[in-house]
């Protein structure tokens, strides 16, 4: 690749490298889980089982706020998600 410089080989860009990876690893592993996390509450909103959707969506709110505590979502995006779902539960649950 032309234009590219050689990375530094110094210890604390190496040390920060070998972090970033493990944040990264570990940020995508917490996404991954509010993504199944929403995939399973609009499976249940479709079955209309009023206990079972209480259930995944108290879950769902927990790894949504879990996450925004960590930083790996800005917590704004995570009030968003969560007024969303709180929002299509209460109007599956209300017809």
């Amino acid at each position: 690749m032309a234009g590219k410089t050689a990375p530094k080989k110094d210890l604390s860009t190496l040390k920060r490298v070998r972090q970033a990876e493990k944040h990264r690893l570990r940020n995508q592993s917490v996404k991954t889980k509010i993504k199944t996390y929403i995939t399973k509450l609009e499976t249940a909103l479709s079955s209309k089982d009023r206990e079972s959707i209480n259930k995944i969506l108290n879950e769902t709110v927990r790894v949504i706020s879990s996450a925004a505590s960590k930083g790996i979502i800005h917590k704004n995006t995570a009030s968003r998600k969560i007024s969303r779902l709180t929002k299509k539960v209460n109007a599956a649950l209300a017809s």
